[in-house]
């Protein structure tokens, strides 16, 4: 069994050997640079362990982790665009380094690029992995709309956000592991136990990253304290906290999310981030990305596959979800 850095060398070797054409460089330079970024290449991984849990062949899992993998790349090149991100691991984004038409026709080359991957299955697995790819891609998008739609909405519902994340981020996960499971031959019941891990996970895994983004742990986090905050992003925290503070903190809040240019951002962050611990919602944040941390760790319980995959999963949930059992 491959251990998760093995997992994770073997698809970065595959990556480097992308059998991209040289030309027009405009095109495909991108292509690999943004591939070639690095990540922790987590959906690829995953896929290929689900497969194997259920004695799926290597070629099929490798053809549908790199389907999977170049898809989520695919989705963060367009996704840096509508953020106007500058920068993606600590590297310049594609649209910065090139232009916003580079990095458009880029994202789309890449999503053809997804689908050819996947068109490499046997007839077997092709159709129910295409449903299965199919579907998550549509979330995704639809997902980042609403995370677009949210910013200009007064009020966003914490069940309306939880249906967000899960769209946007765990429903990759979730099909990552249901096409590996597909592919190596498990049946629909068994392939849909271990797409509620992967959701569930994904779930956990994105309140997690709400919380970091505010309360960074350690000084090798990678992100900027606050930015979500400097944003005026409607996380969980920020709608837990408008549920739980005091007329007076909730008026606060409120405040500081309608402004768009600050003289002193350090001094938002602050403040906002004593309301997200006086209110409760740092506490209530927590509790249910472990909620749902535990509710993923449930549904591999559930798994027929072998208990040796089942503590390797566990592992790289814990990994995932940085630690949170």
């Amino acid at each position: 069994m491959q251990s998760l850095v093995e997992l994770k060398e073997f698809i970065n070797g595959q990556i480097k050997d992308l059998p991209l054409p040289i030309e027009p460089k405009g095109l495909y330079e991108p292509f690999r640079y943004i591939m070639e970024l690095g990540g922790k290449r987590i959906r690829p991984a995953m896929l290929i362990l689900a497969g194997k849990a259920y004695h799926g062949t290597e070629t099929e899992l490798r053809d549908a982790a790199m389907a999977v993998e170049v898809f989520h790349n695919f989705s963060l090149v367009h996704d840096d665009i509508m953020d106007e991100a500058p920068k993606r691991r600590g590297k310049e984004t594609v649209h910065t380094k090139w232009d916003e038409n580079i990095a458009i026709l880029t994202g789309d080359v890449m999503l053809i690029e997804a689908y050819k991957y996947l068109g490499r299955l046997s007839d077997r697995a092709f159709k129910p992995c295409f449903e299965v790819f199919s579907h998550s891609a549509v979330e995704v998008c639809e997902g980042q709309v609403k995370d677009l739609e949210f910013e200009n909405l007064k009020e966003v519902k914490v069940e309306d956000y939880i249906e967000m994340i899960r769209q946007k981020t765990a429903a990759l996960v979730g099909a990552s592991l249901k096409m590996g499971a597909i592919i190596g031959g498990a049946d629909k019941s068994e392939a849909e136990k271990i797409y509620r891990f992967g959701e569930y996970l994904g779930i956990s895994f994105q309140i997690k990253d709400d919380l970091l983004d505010a309360f960074p742990e350690g000084e090798n986090f990678g992100k900027k304290e606050g930015g979500d905050i400097l944003a005026n992003k409607k996380t969980y925290l920020f709608l837990k906290a408008l549920e739980l503070a005091n007329e007076e903190d909730k008026a606060e809040l409120l405040n500081w999310f309608a402004k768009r240019e600050l003289s002193n951002p350090e001094e938002k962050v602050k403040r906002v981030k004593e309301i997200f611990e006086r209110s409760g919602a740092r506490k209530a944040t927590t509790e249910i990305m472990l909620d749902y941390y535990h509710r993923a760790l449930n549904a591999l319980a559930e798994t027929n596959m072998q208990d040796e995959y089942k503590d390797q999963f566990e592992e790289l949930a814990g990994f995932l979800a940085d630690r949170i059992s």
